[in-house]
């Protein structure tokens, strides 16, 4: 029984010695053994993704996700008109006036979280902004990412010179 399976052994790995080598196949010839093929390299690994910002930008941040900047823009306050009516459903440019967000009316200069009669959320009264032209920029390109946790829901204008049309309008509306 020993010689048996000493005898079975002896196949399996020639077998196995021989589908490794490629002995045997079309091509090939028992009698000639070949070299084993070096291992593959394996694989690089994956770059790491970029870490993710610890949080929102800080309040005098005003670098965009597109990388523009305000200054690069001259706004057109009647385009930005245009631009404003998706704002409308939400926002008026009255003084005093609040739907479900509050009235725009002098948000340049005013402090975020600030017109009196609106009830806003935590995160944005809160979040120590100054509505300059360069944070508004900022902000209407991504509300979420400048202040996590506002009541707003709207995605954000990704157009930069809308979004420089949209300020240009809401320092002067007409």
């Amino acid at each position: 029984m020993g010689k048996v399976k000493t005898m079975a052994g002896a196949v399996a790995l020639s077998v196995l010695l021989a589908a490794c080598s490629g002995a045997g196949s079309e091509g090939g010839s028992s009698e000639t053994a070949q070299a084993p093929a070096a291992p593959a390299a394996a694989p690089a690994p994956a770059p790491a993704p970029a870490p993710a910002p610890a949080g929102p930008p800080a309040v005098t941040d005003v670098a965009t996700l597109d990388g523009t900047t305000y200054a690069s823009f001259t706004g057109n306050a009647a385009n930005g008109r245009t631009v404003f009516a998706q704002c409308r459903t939400c926002h008026v440019t009255d003084p005093g006036v609040n739907r479900i967000g509050p009235s725009l009316a002098g948000i340049v200069g005013r402090a975020a979280g600030t017109v009196a009669g609106y009830s806003y959320s935590p995160a944005n009264a809160n979040s120590g902004i100054t509505w300059t032209p360069e944070k508004l920029f900022q902000y209407l390109e991504n509300p979420q990412r400048v202040v996590p946790g506002t009541k707003m829901v709207f995605p954000g204008i990704p157009d930069a010179q809308r979004r420089a049309d949209l300020i240009a309008y809401l320092q002067a509306p007409s």
